[in-house]
This record gives structure tokens, sequence and C-alpha cells, in this order.
């Protein structure tokens, strides 16, 4: 693993695995029986703030949001002050874990696993509504304390991250707390009450709680200990700064699992956050009224949060405790398996009219990239695998419906720049130019040398994709001499008949992004 990235580990071949077959990727676990067990699974979080159910579907080690509901209740709304759960947001939420239960058994949901977090465990009342949800609807929920919750936070952070380290703060409406990762486990993790429904009713107005504030994380810095790499951000309230973040930038991807930002942007958005108002941020950047309430407090605490743990960068991640809940159940060699791959594997599987192609069409491009790092091949066989899953769009509209789709899919495992990098390639692999491209200054994201190797993959994809007699069947080679500049394209007698007047256009215009003169050699 790359310690500049905190990118994905590279994962062990299986027995039986060699490299010649399914190089550094390994053997694919979709279609076995305990990653099928997977395939569907339901989990509701009965948070502080709000009540969310998320099924899962599709490929188990990077699933697909099947279904995905939040209602805002803030069961937590006056918690400090009458020690039980607000009697609105107790029945809103008892309302939607009604709606809930039917929903799963319309889906075919296995049993749902639900968890409660801080308000339920801290309100007098929590054990009696527990008891009344599961009357009422037959789900048992499981009420986690403080620890629980960081680990199943953090866990879900590494269900994106195979290989993370660093910190993850996980905040919710009442409560935050703190894991450690290194090496995909979990260590060190702590909680405690700054929450910013919680932070609401400290005495004394801002600076009263500025003091709360930096008390407590004093304490916890003491418990953690230094933590200077990455920090990643888990919560509502994180991802609403985010957001915020990308409009005070003009930033062109709006992607949130995985947005990057410093010490400097974060004080910059809470100075801009001031400034503007939180009713026109509100409207500007499409986030909920009850969410926006909290936003200031949650600032206060992220600047104290910067200031303690002073981490080298910081990452959003859109993964969390229910996403931990998935990755609880995972067995420990699908944890292990690259979350891209998996699902660019199981899209293959599911939408491309040749599937088990995109392996061959990976053994056939790699000639053209072989100085690159392995961050770079885990992309190039990501592109290999997707590079037909879209075939049913219309013609006119294939390269964007592929360049949006890989953009904004919710796919663990990728930095911003390497979204970009997948989505270019696609893009080129229906066609030669992205000068008439619907998407201004998403490409700003990537540097003119990311940008020639993604057309490049883009265009040899594009010509490989004529040659496919089978899915197996090996279908030419490329020989490429940079300082000669020269690229050979070698066929057997038996590919020569498909390699007619198109895929020679296709040939030349490789070649010309290349910078090369071009042979065709036939053997055989």
């Amino acid at each position: 693993m790359d310690d500049s990235t905190g990118h994905v580990a590279q994962p062990l071949p299986e027995k039986g695995d060699t490299t010649d077959d399914w190089g550094p990727f390994g053997r694919p676990l979709f279609n076995d029986p305990a990653s099928r067990a997977l395939s569907r699974v339901g989990v509701i979080d009965v948070g502080s703030n709000s009540v969310r159910m998320v099924v899962f579907d599709g490929a188990a080690r990077s699933p697909a949001y099947f279904f995905n509901e939040k209602i805002m209740c803030a069961l937590g709304a006056g918690l400090a002050e009458t020690g039980k759960l607000n009697p609105e947001g107790r029945a809103r939420a008892l309302s939607a874990m009604r709606r809930f239960q039917k929903l799963a058994v319309g889906m075919d949901a296995p049993t749902l696993t639900a968890v409660a977090t801080a308000a339920v465990r801290d309100a007098t009342d929590g054990p009696d509504f527990v008891a009344e949800v599961e009357r009422e609807t037959g789900i048992k929920v499981h009420v986690i304390d403080g620890q629980e919750e960081a680990r199943l936070s953090a866990q879900g952070v590494l269900l994106g991250w195979p290989g993370a380290y660093g910190l993850i703060c996980d905040i919710g409406g009442s409560s935050l707390e703190l894991a450690e990762i290194n090496d995909g486990q979990v260590g060190k993790r702590v909680t405690s009450s700054l929450g910013p429904l919680k932070l609401r009713d400290i005495k004394g107005g801002k600076k009263g709680r500025k003091a709360h504030i930096a008390a407590v994380m004093d304490e916890l810095a003491q418990q953690m200990g230094p933590q200077p790499n990455r920090l990643f951000l888990v919560g509502g309230s994180w991802r609403a700064i985010a957001k915020i973040d990308m409009v005070r930038r003009g930033y062109p991807l709006h992607v949130l699992h995985e947005y990057r930002m410093t010490a400097k942007s974060v004080r910059d958005t809470v100075a801009y956050i001031e400034e503007q108002g939180i009713e026109t941020l509100r409207k500007t950047c499409g986030i909920s009224e009850a969410r926006m309430i909290l936003v200031p407090i949650a600032c206060e605490v992220l600047k104290r949060l910067i200031r303690t743990f002073k981490p080298h960068d910081i990452a959003i991640s859109s993964y969390g405790i229910r996403e931990g809940l998935l990755y609880e159940q995972m067995p420990d060699q699908l944890r292990q398996r690259d979350p891209l791959i998996e699902a660019a594997r199981f899209a293959e599987a599911k939408d491309a009219r040749l599937p088990g192609f995109g392996k061959t069409l990976y053994d056939f491009v790699s000639p053209l990239f072989k100085s690159a790092k392995w961050e770079r091949k885990r992309l190039i066989k990501a592109a290999c695998l997707l590079h037909d899953v879209s075939w049913r769009a219309h013609p006119d509209y294939r390269a964007e419906v592929c360049f949006d789709n890989v953009t904004r899919a919710n796919l663990g495992g990728l930095r911003h720049s390497e979204r970009v990098f997948l989505g270019l390639a696609l893009m080129n692999r229906y066609k030669n130019s992205r000068s008439d491209s619907r998407f201004p200054g998403i490409f700003d994201i990537l540097d003119e040398k990311a940008i020639k190797e993604a057309e490049v993959l883009g265009k040899a994809m594009r010509l490989g994709a004529m040659l496919w007699p089978k899915a197996d069947q090996k279908i030419g080679e490329f020989r490429l001499f940079p300082k000669k500049k020269q690229l050979e394209l070698i066929l057997s007698r038996d590919a020569e008949p498909l390699f007619g007047e198109v895929a020679e256009s296709r040939l030349n215009s490789l070649a010309r992004s290349l910078d090369a003169e071009v042979t065709v050699k036939i053997k055989g």
C-alpha cells in the first residue's frame, strides 16, 4: 500500500491462483455461496437525529444500495434536559420502523438488523421504546454502546478502503466516536457527548460550548494518543460541511465519498458558512433544514478536532455504521478483496454482452502499460470489466452514460481522480473525442499524463472490442516500443478476418495517441 494515499491493500492470491491467470486481482468470489448469502442485506440505524434503512444488494464486497431511506426524527432533541426521547421524534421513529418493516417484506429482504445509538441508550425511556418497536413491528433493535458504535463505523470505512489507516471520527446527533484503524484492523476507540443535539443544550452560549468542546476533545486526545495520519469523517453533519465546501470551491464532481479537504479548506468553509448564513446555504446546497440547523455547531467541533489531532489530510466517508454491519457479516476472505474489482466483476456478469471477456481484454491491453504501478493496473482491470456494461444505452449517448455512471457510482476504493480516469477511459471506449463532453471542468481533476493514459486505454479497448470471437480466446497481442515509437499488433490467422476497415481505423487512432508508427503482423 502507498502510505501517501491510504489506498486499498493488494490482496493476496488464493490457493491455486497464479499471477498468469488472474494477476494481482485474485479469482472472483461473488459466485461463492458465502458471498451470495450477502446478496441482499437490510440494516436499520436508529440514530439520535435520523432513522435510516438501507438494503444492500449485488456484489457483496461492494454492494449497491437497493434501497436507502432516511427519516429525520431528532430522537435526541431535548434529551439533556428531560432525560427522555423527544416525544414527537419517538412517534416519527416508530412510524418509520413500521414503514421499513413493510418495505423489507415486499423486497424479500432477510430479517432486518437494527441498531440504536446514543439517544436510545442514554434515554430513561429507551428500553420502553425498543420494546414498543419490537411489539409493533417484530424488529429487534440492538442498543449498542459507544465503543461498539465506534467499531462498527470504523468497519464501515474498511469496507470502502480495505487497507486504510488513520483516525475515524463519526458524529451523530448526541455523540461523537473516534476509532483508530491500521492494517485492516480496528484499534483504540472512544466515545463522547460531542453531538450537535447535545451541544445545543450546553449552558453559556457559544463561549461555554467552545470551552466544553475543547475540554472534551483534549480528554479524547489523551485516550487516543497522537493520530497524525488521515482523518476519516463519518456522519451526516460532516457530509453537509463537505457539500458546502464543494459549493464554495466550485468543485466539479459532486460525489461526497472520498472527497478530500485540508485544514485550511475547513477553516475557509467555516468562515464561508458564517458569512452566507444557514438559510441561504440550505437552499444553495440542497441540505435539509433539520440537518442545516446543526451545521454551525458541527463546525465548532470539527475546527477543534483538526486543531487537536492535526491530521495530514481529511477524507469524507459515506460508509459508516450501516456498512459496518454488513462488513461484520463478511467472511475474512471476502473482506480482503478489492471492492472496486469485485463490483466491476459483478457488473460485467450481470450486464455485459459477453461476460468473461473483460479478462481477455485486460490481457490484450496490458502490454501498453508495462511500467504502470499497481494502483493504475487495478483501474485498467476495472475499465476492461466495465467496458461493455452500458451497451443498452442509445449509441449517441453511450460514452456520456459510461462516464456519468462511473464517476457518480457508489463505488469503494476510488479516489476522485481515479473515478475521472476510469470514466474518461470508458468514454474513449465509445468515442474518440471529449471535446463535446457535457462534463465541463471535471477533467481538470486529472493531469495531462493521466488524461493521455485514459485516452490510450479507451482506444485500446475500443479496438479490442471488435476482436471478440469468444470470451476466453486470445484476440491478439500488442508490442509497444516507446523509444522507437513503434506499435505492433500481432493477430492469428483465425483472428485476421475480424480485422476489417473499422478495426484498422481504430488501431491507427490508438497509434496516433501513442505517437507511434503501427505495424500489423499475422501469425500461423
